[in-house]
């Protein structure tokens, strides 16, 4: 019953990362490991760090793997001191997810941490969650994404 009730309310593309085989990043464990990379492309907001991943999967008796099942892995970072509020947060890890899903899943198996690394001018953008803000975000991640596929 539950869940007949939610799923008429589910937002339209909520589901984007499961058909796209693209693995979510939420334990910590993950985002150190990725995060200790160096960023592989920047923007005056954004840095992508980026780790290679083993296609090879662990020998039996060994530890489990950190990175199990997909060969691709995406996590976002935005932290609460470059977007105060939620509403914006959300936005940009929408954005995040939603771009990330088409422009990395070609690339060999990887983990990505897209990390905000500086907040949006709130003289620029009065609004949290306007269409010019959203539309900056948008266009500074898809710069962010195809530099790390040329990279």
């Amino acid at each position: 019953m539950l869940a007949a009730c939610a799923t008429p309310h589910t937002p339209a593309g909520a589901h984007a990362l499961v058909d796209t085989g693209l693995g979510r990043i939420r334990i910590g464990k993950q985002f150190d490991a990725v995060l200790r990379r160096a960023p592989v492309a920047k923007t005056p907001h954004f840095a992508l760090h980026a780790l290679d991943l083993d296609p090879v999967p662990p020998p039996p008796g060994a530890a489990p793997a950190l990175f199990p099942g997909n060969p691709h892995w995406l996590g976002a970072l935005v932290p609460k001191r470059s977007a105060r509020r939620a509403v914006t947060r959300n936005l940009v890890r929408r954005q995040i997810y939603a771009l990330a899903a088409d422009l990395l899943a070609p690339l060999p198996p990887q983990a990505w941490v897209v990390r905000l690394r500086s907040p949006f001018a709130r003289q620029q953008f009065p609004s949290a969650a306007s269409d010019a803000l959203r539309q900056s975000v948008r266009a500074e991640l898809l710069q962010l994404l195809q530099g790390a596929r040329r990279a």
